[in-house]
C-alpha cells in the first residue's frame, strides 16, 4: 500500500513537471473578465492529467502485482479494480477535453459524468442500500431502483461539486486530499485494505500534482482534475457504505458537506437572482473570502500580490472543511451524530456567508 501511494506520487510529480515544461501551446487563454479568474498570465489547466496518469500506472501495478502473487499479494487488486478505473474514464476524459478546448459545455460534461454513473452502477453494481431512516430505508427495499437513482445523482454531481470549489491554488486539491485520507481510515478500520489502497493512491497522486500548485500556482487541476476527485471519492464512498453496514451512510456525507452543500446552495442562489445554474460567477464562498477577509496584502507588483492573496485563502477554506471532517471521523459509525453536524454545517455556512456579505467578519479572520 505504501509503494502504490509512492508510485503515484513521483509520476504525477514528474508528469507535472513534464507538462509545465512542454504545454506552453496548451495553455488556453482565459479571457481577463472570466469571472473565476484570480491570477495573472497563462497557466496550463491539464493537472488533472498528471495525476490520470499517475493513477493508472500505479493501480495498473497493483492489479499486476495482484495477478503476480496471488492471493500472497497485500494489495489484493482483483478485476473489480479494472472495471472502477473504466468507469471512470468518460468524465475524467470529458473534463480533459474542456481543459484543452473549452468548447465542452456544461451540458456535455453533464451527460459524461451521468454515463461514468451508469458504468459505475453497471460494472460495479454500485447502489446507496441505506439511509439509516427507517421509512426511507423501507422505500429502498421495497424499490431497489431508487438507491440506484441515489448513486448516479452522487456520481454525477460530486465531481462538478469539487469544480466549483477549485478556485484557488490549493483549495480543491487539499480538501480531496482530507476526504481520502479519511476514508482510507475507516476502510482500514473495516478492513476494507483495497479500497483504502485505492484512497491512499489518490491523496498520493494529488500531493504529487500540489507541488506544483501550492503555493506558486505553476499548474491547475482543471475540470479534468477535479472530476477525478469527484468520481474516486464517490465511487469510494458508495462502496464503503455499501459493503460494510458498520459504517453510516452520512459518513461520507459529512465528510463532502462542504463542497455538495457549497453546489446546492450556489444553484439556489443563482435560480433567486433569475440567472441559469450553469452560469459562472464570482459570489462563491472561496470568492467571497478572497474579496472580504484576505486583503491585508500588499506588493509592488500585481501580479504577485494576486498571487499571495490567492495562496492565503486556501487555508481559511482547509479549516472550514476539517470542522466536518473531525467530527465524521471520530463518530462515523453514528447516523444521529452525524445528521446534526451536517445540519450545523449548513446553519453555520449560511450564516458566514450572510456576514461576509454584509461585512459583519470578525477582525481577527482578517489578514
Amino acid at each position: 500500500m505504501i509503494w502504490l501511494s509512492v508510485t503515484a506520487f513521483f509520476i504525477a510529480l514528474v508528469s507535472g513537471g513534464m507538462i509545465i515544461r512542454w504545454s506552453r501551446r496548451l495553455r488556453v487563454v482565459y479571457s481577463e473578465d472570466m469571472p473565476q479568474r484570480f491570477h495573472r498570465g497563462n497557466v496550463p489547466r491539464i493537472g488533472g492529467l498528471a495525476m490520470l496518469v499517475a493513477l493508472l500506472l500505479a493501480w495498473g501495478a497493483g492489479m499486476v502485482s495482484t495477478a503476480f502473487f496471488g492471493d500472497g499479494s497485500v494489495l489484493r487488486m482483483q478485476a473489480w479494480v479494472g472495471w472502477f478505473i473504466v468507469a471512470i474514464l468518460p468524465a475524467v476524459v470529458g473534463g480533459l477535453a474542456e481543459d484543452l478546448t473549452q468548447r465542452l459545455s456544461v451540458r456535455y460534461r453533464l451527460l459524461l459524468t451521468g454515463l461514468t454513473g451508469v458504468l459505475g452502477i453497471w460494472l460495479l453494481d454500485l447502489a446507496v442500500p441505506r439511509l439509516d431512516l427507517p421509512w426511507i430505508d423501507s422505500l429502498l427495499a421495497w424499490a431497489p431502483w431508487v438507491g440506484f437513482g441515489i448513486a448516479l445523482l452522487a456520481i454525477a454531481g460530486l465531481p462538478h461539486a469539487f469544480n466549483i470549489i477549485d478556485g484557488y491554488n490549493g483549495l480543491a486539491g487539499m480538501v480531496a486530499i482530507i476526504v481520502c485520507l479519511a476514508l482510507a481510515h475507516v476502510c482500514l478500520q473495516v478492513g476494507d485494505r483495497t479500497l483504502a489502497a485505492l484512497l491512499l493512491s489518490t491523496a498520493a497522486a494529488t500531493a504529487g500534482f500540489l507541488i506544483w500548485n501550492y503555493p506558486r500556482g505553476m499548474l491547475f487541476a482543471g475540470d479534468g482534475g477535479a472530476y477525478i476527485w469527484g468520481v474516486v471519492i464517490a465511487f469510494s464512498s458508495i462502496l464503503l457504505v455499501q459493503r460494510h453496514a458498520l459504517v453510516s451512510p452520512w459518513f461520507p456525507m459529512l465528510l463532502l458537506i462542504y463542497p455538495v452543500w457549497e453546489t446546492v446552495f450556489s444553484v439556489y442562489r443563482k435560480l433567486a437572482r433569475g440567472d441559469s445554474p450553469g452560469m459562472a460567477d464570482a459570489l462563491h464562498f472561496h470568492q467571497l473570502v478572497y474579496r472580504r477577509i484576505v486583503w491585508g496584502v500588499f506588493h509592488d507588483d500585481e501580479s504577485r500580490q494576486m498571487l499571495m492573496r490567492n495562496n492565503r485563502t486556501s487555508p481559511y477554506l482547509w479549516a472550514f472543511t476539517l470542522l466536518t471532517v473531525l467530527p465524521a471521523v471520530l463518530f462515523w459509525r453514528n447516523t444521529p451524530v452525524l445528521m446534526a453536524f451536517c445540519a450545523l454545517f449548513m446553519i453555520g455556512y449560511v450564516c458566514a456567508y450572510l456576514a461576509i456579505v454584509r461585512f459583519k467578519v470578525p477582525g481577527w479572520l482578517q489578514k
